[in-house]
C-alpha cells in the first residue's frame, strides 16, 4: 500500500477541505506558518473550508474570532465542532425542549440551544440526555451531576474521547479522561460524536454541502482514522501531533491518502510512489524493507518524498518494522 498522488494540486480535485484547527492551522494561540496564505488561495481558488474541531468547550463564533485575529479568514458558519454534532445526535433522538445536561463550556449549551433543546446543569432538573465535553472549568461537581444523570439512564453523549489536549505549556488531560471518570461511577459507555467516530464528520459534511471532501489533519488517531472510516480521502500534514515515525508505524486504520510537510500540500501535486523489484521508488529516494527494518538510499531534493517511500516499504511489509529500523531511515532524511 502506498500513499496516493496526483498531478493536480488538491484543491482543485476537492469541492471542500474539511480541516482540523491545532496542528493544522494554529497552534495554541500561534498561527502555524503558511496556514493563512494557503487558507487564501484556496478560498480564492473556490474551495470551500470548514474548520472541523473536537474541542467543544467554545461556541463557532469565539472560534471564528480567534483565527481572525491570527489573520485567517472566518465566520461563525465556517467552524464546525463536536459540540454541535453531539447536539444533532440528541435532537435526533428526543422532541425540542428537552432537558439536556450540560457538563462543558458555552459551546454545547449554545449547540443544543440550536437545535430546539434545553440545556440544563443539575441532575436535579430531570434532564433526558447529558452531553459532555471539555471545559477548563470542569469540575467534580458537574461530574458527578453527569453520573447521577447517567446512572438513571439518559442518553449519554460525550463530544469526544481524545485522552489528551495540547496546551501552552504541554499535553493535559483531555475530555476523555473526564469521560472515563463518569464511566467508571457509572458502569455505562457514552455515544461519542467526534473524530474518529462519524458523527462530526457527517456534521461537518452536510454544512458545507459537499459531494468530493478532503480531511485534513495532524492526528492519525482522531482525523486521518475518522477520514478512514468515513471513506473520505485525506490529507496528514506533519505541523502538530503525528511524527514521521508514528506515520511510517501506522495501522491499516490510520493511514492517510497524502502527506505534507504543512498546509501548501493543499495547493501542490504530490508526486506517485512507484513499487520495483528494488524497493518503492519516490523523487530520488528508494526504500525497501528489510528484516524488520527500512534501508534507505537515493539523493532526492526533498525529504518528504523520501518519507512517502518510507511509508510504502513499511505498510508493503510481510512481518513489522521495528522502531529502530525506522529512526535510522529517517535520520538519513533528517526528520
Amino acid at each position: 500500500m502506498s500513499l496516493m498522488a496526483t498531478a493536480k494540486p488538491l484543491a482543485e480535485l476537492h469541492d471542500a477541505a474539511l480541516l482540523d484547527l491545532d496542528g493544522v492551522v494554529y497552534r495554541g494561540q500561534t498561527l502555524i506558518r503558511y496556514a493563512a496564505e494557503v487558507i487564501d488561495a484556496a478560498r480564492a481558488g473556490g474551495l470551500r473550508l470548514a474548520y472541523v474541531t473536537n474541542n467543544a468547550s467554545r461556541p463557532p463564533a469565539a472560534v471564528a474570532a480567534q483565527l481572525r485575529e491570527l489573520g485567517v479568514p472566518a465566520d461563525p458558519q465556517d467552524v464546525v465542532t463536536s459540540a454541535q454534532a453531539a447536539a444533532h445526535l440528541v435532537a435526533d433522538q428526543l422532541p425540542a425542549g428537552s432537558k439536556v445536561l450540560v457538563v462543558g463550556g458555552a459551546g454545547i449549551a449554545e449547540a443544543l440551544v440550536e437545535r430546539g433543546l434545553h440545556p440544563v446543569r443539575s441532575a436535579a432538573d430531570d434532564p433526558v440526555a447529558v452531553v459532555q465535553g471539555y471545559a477548563p472549568d470542569v469540575d467534580w461537581r458537574q461530574l458527578a451531576e453527569a453520573s447521577y444523570a447517567v446512572r438513571a439512564g439518559v442518553l449519554w453523549v460525550a463530544t469526544n474521547t481524545d485522552l489528551t489536549i495540547p496546551t501552552a505549556r504541554g499535553i493535559a488531560p483531555g475530555n476523555g479522561t473526564l469521560v472515563q471518570a463518569v464511566r467508571t461511577a457509572t458502569g455505562r459507555n457514552p455515544v461519542v460524536a467526534g473524530k474518529p467516530q462519524l458523527p462530526l464528520h457527517r456534521e461537518a459534511v452536510a454544512r458545507t454541502r459537499s459531494l468530493r471532501p478532503l480531511v485534513v489533519g495532524d492526528r492519525l488517531d482522531t482525523d486521518i482514522e475518522g477520514a478512514v472510516r468515513a471513506g473520505t480521502p485525506s490529507l496528514l500534514v506533519l505541523t502538530g501531533v503525528t511524527d514521521p515515525g508514528a506515520l511510517v508505524a501506522a495501522p491499516d486504520s490510520q493511514r492517510p491518502s497524502y502527506l505534507a510537510a504543512d498546509l501548501r500540500g493543499l495547493l501542490q501535486p504530490h508526486p506517485p510512489v512507484e513499487a520495483g523489484p528494488d524497493g518503492f521508488s519516490c523523487d530520488g529516494w528508494r526504500a525497501t524493507p528489510a528484516g524488520g527494518r527500512l534501508d534507505l538510499a537515493g539523493d532526492g531534493s526533498d525529504p518528504i518524498d523520501g518519507l512517502r517511500a518510507l511509508c510504502a516499504a513499511a505498510w508493503s511489509s510481510d512481518e513489522p518494522v521495528q522502531a529502530s529500523g525506522i529512526a535510522a531511515a529517517l535520520h538519513r532524511l533528517g526528520l
